[in-house]
């Protein structure tokens, strides 16, 4: 099996996912499960009742230390289209995973699916953390003295400012652009490189960037619906989000 990453990176795995499953006779029929790592490694077999542990393999209850996925179903619920599991991972900062595809009346192959899943998801996580034991995390550890006076109001400022600074930004991205002005283009490009940075992932602050810097016309209309849709997830208004999601997506597909 191989995990296809719709949202998130395999690389850096959240320890968290929701897995969707194609229906193999109509691909756009899905299934979803939820698949969790525990943070806290556990002994399964302690919260087992007797009478099921001794069904169990004695190996599989010895090995309480290793991370193991758990998909919530076990088996892999119909009644969830792709673009709201699209939405509900974006507010809710999970992965969303691709597993493979089954049959609607195999139930079995369902279940062996998002159990397959959850074990190479559990592996990619568990991959990530060794990496993070053994490197060293400045980005995550920087100092007052390692700041920079720019960067310090850049982290102080509340979320609204933060685009209010980028919604100028692009302004300025866009006069550059017209103006031929490379100079001032990728003095305006590493600004918002840098205020993006210090946003939460959720807000896309990167795609902003890139759209804000295309010379195209397209990349003018992308960076004000990601500005817009910014603004739209810190006020809160959930319900207006899908319409800025699909005009987002159709620039992309007209490209």
């Amino acid at each position: 099996m191989a995990i296809q990453f719709l949202r998130g990176n395999s690389r850096a795995p959240k320890g968290h996912a929701i897995f969707i499953v194609r229906n193999r006779s109509n691909t756009q029929n899905i299934f979803c499960t939820y698949c969790v790592i525990p943070p806290i490694p556990m002994s399964i077999a302690k919260y087992i009742p007797p009478l099921l542990a001794a069904q169990l393999p004695t190996e599989e209850l010895q090995d309480s230390d290793a991370i193991t996925g758990m998909p919530i179903p076990p088996i892999p619920e119909e009644g969830q289209n792709l673009e709201y599991l699209e939405m509900l991972a974006e507010y809710r900062d999970d992965d969303l995973c691709e597993i493979g595809t089954v049959s609607s009346k195999d139930d079995m192959s369902r279940m062996n699916l998002a159990a397959e899943g959850c074990q190479e998801y559990g592996q990619l996580y568990a991959s990530y953390i060794a990496n993070l034991q053994t490197q060293k995390r400045t980005e995550s550890h920087f100092t007052m003295e390692e700041l920079d006076a720019d960067s310090l109001v850049l982290h102080a400022m509340p979320d609204r400012q933060k685009l209010a600074e980028l919604g100028k930004l692009i302004g300025t991205a866009r006069y550059a652009i017209g103006g031929h002005d490379q100079k001032l283009l990728r003095e305006t490009e590493q600004k918002m490189l840098s205020l993006s940075q210090t946003l939460a992932e959720k807000y896309r602050g990167g795609e902003l960037v890139a759209a804000a810097i295309s010379s195209s016309e397209r990349g003018s209309k992308l960076s004000e619906l990601y500005l817009s849709r910014a603004y739209k997830l810190l006020d809160e208004e959930y319900a207006d989000i899908p319409d800025i999601e699909k005009a987002i997506r159709e620039l992309k597909d007209a490209s």
